[in-house]
């Protein structure tokens, strides 16, 4: 398939947030282990400024497929040019290559908003986004074993770099 992305607006922010919790129930994306509200993410898409750390996302016929954001790492201005990405997409768009789309973009893009070092923050059992961030050349630069608990498992969490620029 053929995607384009756009910058997120505040009226997607259901969608983005259903897609989140989508992802709650597998134990394998997100370390958030209920669902979330909408309002309990205003100020987080608020922080996604286009021209520093955009959130994007691709939608069909005025759904949203799915969505990526560059995040801040930990937040002081020695790390600006270093961000976290994450990408989750909608069950129903899963396994189209939707995610190689949104991981090849990013990487392009990261020297437009001043970002040459990449992250991902992906736990240690989920296989198909270690293999989707291995395949575009990123790196396990670190391993933390056992730092999130799920449903009474310890889980590791990887942290997956690239130099882009």
């Amino acid at each position: 398939m053929t995607y384009s992305h756009r910058i997120a607006r505040f009226d997607d922010l259901p969608e983005i947030v259903a897609i989140y919790n989508s992802t709650v129930a597998s134990r394998e994306v997100t370390a958030d282990t209920e669902p979330i509200s909408v309002e309990s993410r205003h100020a987080w898409f608020h922080d996604h400024v286009p021209d520093r750390r955009p959130l994007w996302v691709v939608e069909e016929e005025g759904k949203v497929l799915g969505w990526l954001s560059y995040s801040n790492f930990y937040g002081r201005p020695a790390y600006s040019g270093t961000a976290e990405l994450s990408i989750y997409i909608h069950e129903a768009a899963r396994g189209k290559g939707l995610g190689r789309y949104f991981l090849e973009q990013a990487i392009a893009f990261a020297p437009q908003i001043k970002v040459h070092t990449l992250l991902g923050f992906i736990f240690g059992h989920n296989q198909p986004s270690l293999r989707l961030f291995e395949a575009f050349g990123f790196e396990r630069w670190a391993d933390m074993p056992r730092v999130a608990t799920l449903d009474g498992i310890e889980r590791d969490l990887v942290i997956m770099g690239k130099r882009v620029a």
